[in-house]
């Protein structure tokens, strides 16, 4: 949206509200309240056609102020991402603004130099007209700003629509953010709910005793005093319960909203539950639609860990039947990996994730020639060489899967399998503690497999053969701890 069609609207928005504020109240208000001859009616459009410069200019100079920043991006389709949020920021806040500029620079524009012109022209006699009119006139006046700034409210905020869209559609663009107001509230419903009911029910009644009392000066100014004894009381009580009204409104809307807000603060944390929904209005749909989506959540959810489950144990299957000798070993290792964590307590995430990591322990052998891999025999030393590089290359695979958080922890586990608790393994001669947990525990559990499992150059051992070796390697090839726990489940299975 181009800034003048832009302005066009709000000069269109400007003319409409002036037009409805001053023929529904101030034509009610001064020519059917406020008795003038025909010379004080010429005289009074006199005072105001003088008064006018003085408003237009300075609403004008706060107008150009508070459009500034819209008015500079607009034309601009380079904008830098700062100079975009500045200006829909400033887009978002213009409705306010507008009230602001009507109440303030409009109306006192208009009504000090009109009031002061006005008491000249009574004190010079010109005006045939009791000076307090001057006094009801200023009143009226703001009522009509409160009622044409209110109008200009609803106008403008329609208005900033299709300029609030192309500014977020232009950031998206440009500079790949959604523009928002990041949870700032400008006006919550409150306050919206209050200034509403006060206005619906306060101004008819403000101006109807305005317009009486300059009727009763009229007939007779004793009676006036008696007047406002009662017409007070009115008032306060109408304000009062205005007020209660507006604060019950508010709750009975406020409710179901918090309600909707703390359980999409909950859905961004990761818990899914459904709302309890106790309405008979439009918010049972809204509750209802919030619940949908939590029940939709939840199913792509665990369609989704049930589909990158069986990813990892199809691929795995895949990769380990590539080599008959080595057919089911990743799920193997996965599963004496789990259990290693078990027995070691590591919290359920953690296990999860220790599972995936070993299912892909070996992807890095896809990198390796299949005469190698499948070789019937001893391996040479460039053979067994290239066998060496399969960590390595498992790790620069899974650090190309997108996104890259999915992967980042199953990487350490994948790349540092092979490493020796003394730091004699590879790739990095990591020692100790140094070796990530995850790769620690399936060294135990992938030596175990490769030492029960039949090679073509050997017969796979016996449980009792490797569990000794496992042994004797605690503190120097394997974590003493992990290897300890792996042979005491064993041992104990083997007693079962």
């Amino acid at each position: 949206m181009d800034y003048r069609s832009f302005q066009r609207i709000l000069i269109r928005n400007y003319i409409l509200g002036s037009l409805i504020a001053v023929i529904v109240i101030g034509s009610t208000f001064i020519f059917q309240t406020i008795n003038v001859d025909t010379d004080d009616r010429i005289w009074f459009a006199l005072i105001i056609a003088c008064s006018f410069p003085v408003m237009f200019i300075s609403e004008y100079l706060v107008f150009s102020y508070h459009i500034k920043p819209i008015k500079r991006i607009l034309p601009n389709q380079q904008a830098s991402l700062e100079e975009l949020e500045r200006a829909y920021q400033r887009t978002q806040e213009l409705p306010f603004l507008t009230v602001k500029r009507i109440l303030i620079p409009h109306y006192f524009g208009l009504a000090i130099p009109a009031s002061g012109l006005a008491g000249l022209f009574i004190y010079w006699d010109i005006l045939n007209i009791p000076s307090y009119y001057i006094i009801f006139a200023f009143l009226g006046g703001g009522l009509i700003a409160i009622t044409h700034a209110i109008i200009e409210f609803f106008f403008t905020s329609q208005a900033i629509k299709p300029v609030l869209k192309d500014l977020k559609q232009r950031a998206q663009i440009l500079h790949s953010t959604n523009l928002s107001l990041q949870d700032k509230v400008l006006l919550t419903i409150r306050n919206k709910f209050i200034m509403s009911t006060l206005f619906i029910a306060i101004f008819p009644v403000l101006l109807f005793s305005l317009a009486t009392q300059i009727r009763l000066l009229e007939i007779d100014a004793n009676i006036t005093a008696q007047y406002w004894s009662w017409a007070g009381v009115i008032i306060v009580i109408v304000f009062a319960l205005a007020i209660f009204l507006a604060i019950l409104l508010t709750k009975e809307i406020e409710q179901p909203l918090h309600e909707i807000q703390n359980g999409m603060k909950k859905v961004q944390s990761g818990n899914l539950d459904m709302l309890d929904g106790y309405y008979s209005d439009e918010f049972t749909n809204l509750i209802s639609g919030f619940n949908h989506m939590s029940t939709s959540i939840k199913e792509k959810n665990m369609q989704n860990t049930q589909l990158l489950e069986s990813f990892f144990t199809v691929f795995a299957a895949t990769l380990d039947a590539r080599d008959h000798y080595t057919a089911g070993h990743s799920i193997r290792v996965a599963g004496y990996t789990t259990m290693i964590g078990e027995c070691a307590k590591l919290p359920e995430d953690e296990l999860n994730l220790l599972r995936k990591s070993a299912l892909l322990h070996d992807i890095g052998k896809i990198g390796v020639r299949d005469q190698v891999l499948q070789k019937d025999g001893r391996l040479t030393d460039e053979e067994f060489a290239e066998i060496k590089l399969h960590p390595v290359i498992g790790a620069q695979i899974l650090e190309e899967v997108k996104p890259k958080e999915a992967m980042v922890e199953l990487i350490p586990g994948v790349k540092h399998h092979h490493e020796r608790y003394d730091g004699k393994g590879y790739p990095s001669g990591l020692a100790g503690e140094n070796i990530p947990k995850f790769g620690r525990i399936m060294a135990v559990a992938d030596a175990f497999d490769a030492m029960t499992t039949d090679r073509p150059y050997r017969k796979g051992m016996t449980v009792e053969k490797a569990l000794s070796i496992l042994e004797e390697g605690k503190g120097t090839q394997w974590d003493p701890y992990y290897a300890q726990l792996f042979i005491e489940h064993m041992t104990g299975k083997e007693k079962l």
